[in-house]
């Protein structure tokens, strides 16, 4: 079971994570606690002076948290392809946010208005399937897009949609999160 206040680990072994790989942990250990081999889905979220830096994530629980935290934490400083590499001079001003995923649970719907309404602005992270492309936005997108029709049509073009797609194929999956940063 992971604990509630797990944030006071997970948010240090993320940076910690990417400390190590810029070789600037000189000497100290990952942050450990007997929960971090429970199963756990996480995103690892950078920002730097208040822009996205980084983001990358898992949706589903298939390995222990600690271990899926300290790899989505290198791949957001280091592969996520819409960003450079993190630098070492750079470190001091990321603010490292970790969001730790509840299991995914499929929406049933008749038409995008009611896929729509079913929507919770500010609680729903959610998963869109379509045309063989997939996508997805944490709960904390609601902040830039407050209307659920619009952060409906930007998560089809992050998938790589057109903002106005839509068919029988549309699958849509929610999750909530819980979150803590730095």
């Amino acid at each position: 079971m992971i604990p509630a206040d797990a944030g006071a680990v997970l948010v240090p072994l993320a940076r910690f994570a990417i400390e190590d790989r810029l070789g600037l942990t000189r000497g100290r250990a990952a942050p450990t606690a007997s929960w971090l081999g429970e199963p756990g889905a996480t995103f690892v979220t950078l920002t730097k002076h208040g822009e996205l830096r980084g983001c990358i994530g898992s949706l589903e629980a298939w390995r222990g948290v600690g271990e899926d935290v300290a790899s989505n934490a290198r791949a957001a400083a280091f592969r996520d392809p819409r960003f450079p590499p993190v630098r070492a001079d750079e470190v001091a001003d990321l603010r490292v946010e970790v969001s730790l995923l509840s299991p995914a649970t499929p929406l049933t719907f008749v038409d995008e208005a009611d896929a729509v309404a079913q929507l919770r602005p500010g609680v729903d992270g959610v998963i869109l399937s379509a045309a063989g492309r997939r996508g997805t936005f944490l709960p904390q997108v609601w902040e830039q897009l407050p209307e659920p029709g619009l952060f409906l049509a930007h998560l089809k073009r992050k998938a790589g949609l057109p903002a106005s797609y839509w068919g029988p194929d549309v699958r849509l999956e929610r999750y909530t999160v819980t979150k803590w940063t730095e």
